[in-house]
């Protein structure tokens, strides 16, 4: 319902922009008008597509393909973290250079100090600003890792929907 009353604002919005645009600077030229309304407008769109981007807990692009993850892995350019079990990872295998924190640690894991982290995962704490890839079995648990990070302040998470059933089909195709 919010949601409706919002955009119904975006069409009411663009005009009375470009009503006072036009009625504040009437020496402009007709490009310096269309220029100041663009402005106006791009701004506004940009304003709304935030507006709406807060009702939502995630980033707009959350997944990363197989593809991307190895890009990633390879230029060490992300935290891959996978949620599963550590006896899961024993029978099944991991994705090489990823931490393991099984998912009802993730919350707690991600507020511990860096020493206290690395002492019990094995890696480097990530920044709040680190690229961090979540990953699982097929990407349900590393969904909600996700979720949890995003909770938490971190800005550039993603997961890996495949997760390790898509990794192990993928290796094997090579």
């Amino acid at each position: 319902m919010a949601l409706r009353r919002c955009w119904r604002l975006t069409g009411a919005v663009p005009r009375l922009l470009w009503n006072n645009t036009v009625l504040i600077s009437p020496s402009l030229s007709r490009f310096e008008m269309a220029h100041a309304a663009l402005s106006a407008l791009s701004v506004l769109f940009l304003d709304t597509e935030l507006l709406f981007r807060t009702f939502s807990s995630t980033p707009a692009s959350t997944d990363v393909s197989y593809e991307r993850l190895k890009e990633l892995l390879a230029g060490r350019k992300a935290v891959v973290i996978d949620v599963r079990e550590p006896w899961e990872l024993r029978e099944y295998g991991f994705i090489p250079g990823s931490i393991n924190i099984p998912l009802g640690q993730v919350n707690t894991a991600l507020q511990l100090g860096p020493e206290e982290f690395n002492e019990k995962y094995g890696g480097e704490l990530p920044q709040q600003t680190d690229n961090i890839v979540f990953t699982c079995l097929a990407g349900i648990r590393s969904k909600t890792a996700l979720d949890t990070a995003v909770t938490l302040g971190y800005k550039d998470v993603q997961h890996y929907p495949g997760g390790w059933q898509d990794w192990v089909k993928n290796e094997q195709h090579k």
